[in-house]
């Protein structure tokens, strides 16, 4: 009995080493472009073309400096994508969660009729609509403007759906509590559903920011001046204005890559967390 235990544990531990090398390798392979990346912004236009491939330059050069040094317009670039991701995640997260306590709190004829009819809307693709926006914010004047990108973006199906899922989560018996106590229906929403949602907010904020920051088919149609670009149409821009020095191109895009990837790291854990909650009830 013991020797058969025994087997089963080696069995066991044995597809657990061979499962965390597999995952390993693959790490490997989808952090590679990123690194060859790092390695290339922090070397001189020579040195690129060596080969063998120096992964740890010989000789570092400060390329970033010359990228935000203010010769080329990068940093505007980077603060027109900063602007308008902070101003879509303030109007997401504000419209998303109050949709959500309403389709999810307050009773009224025909709620989840209405809920499924706005949840049907994500069957649309996005270029569809492409169109007739460009003719709305033509008569509107928004056009070349960041309200034509930020005014759209705050209005999301999937952020209604993944706040609604998490706030059926919360016990009914906390707001019948609260309303005994006086409290009205917004104060419900901001004393006891804003702190008990954060895992889906920072959630939701996570998915916002990678959807604004790499957004590139609507800055496309909708921005014309070149101080509007964000940073998809800023990098191409970038290329045209250094004429194709590769090592400040790297240099530019990592410091483009960064951020979002710093925020998935910092949220991951409540991203998992927001994810998950919303499948326990429906």
């Amino acid at each position: 009995m013991a020797a058969a235990l025994r087997k089963l544990r080696d069995r066991s531990t044995i597809k657990k080493a061979a499962l965390t090398a597999l995952m390993l390798a693959f790490a490997v392979v989808v952090l590679l472009p990123f690194l060859f990346m790092i390695s290339t912004s922090l070397k001189s236009e020579m040195d690129i073309h060596k080969y063998p491939v120096e992964w740890i330059p010989s000789r570092i050069v400060n390329n970033y400096s010359t990228v935000w040094s203010g010769k080329y317009q990068f940093h505007v670039y980077y603060f027109n994508s900063i602007k308008v991701t902070s101003l879509t995640l303030l109007g997401l997260i504000l419209t998303s969660s109050l949709a959500a306590y309403g389709f999810s709190r307050i009773r009224f004829r025909g709620r989840d009729s209405l809920f499924l009819l706005y949840l049907s809307t994500i069957m649309i693709p996005d270029e569809v609509t492409l169109i007739p926006k460009f003719i709305l914010f033509k008569y509107l004047g928004l056009n070349d403007t960041h309200a034509a990108l930020i005014f759209p973006a705050i209005f999301n199906v999937i952020g209604v759906f993944l706040m609604r899922q998490f706030m059926l989560t919360v016990p009914m018996e906390l707001s019948e509590a609260a309303k005994i106590d006086g409290a009205g229906e917004f104060g419900i929403w901001r004393r006891i559903f804003l702190p008990l949602t954060k895992p889906a907010m920072i959630t939701l904020a996570v998915v916002s920011v990678i959807w604004s920051w790499n957004d590139f088919m609507k800055p496309l149609i909708f921005l014309k001046s070149v101080h509007l670009y964000t940073i998809p149409l800023g990098l191409i821009q970038f290329i045209e204005e250094t004429g194709k020095l590769y090592t400040l191109i790297t240099a530019a895009s990592v410091s483009a890559t960064l951020p979002p990837i710093l925020l998935f790291l910092l949220g991951q854990r409540f991203v998992i967390e927001g994810i998950t909650s919303g499948a326990i009830k429906g």
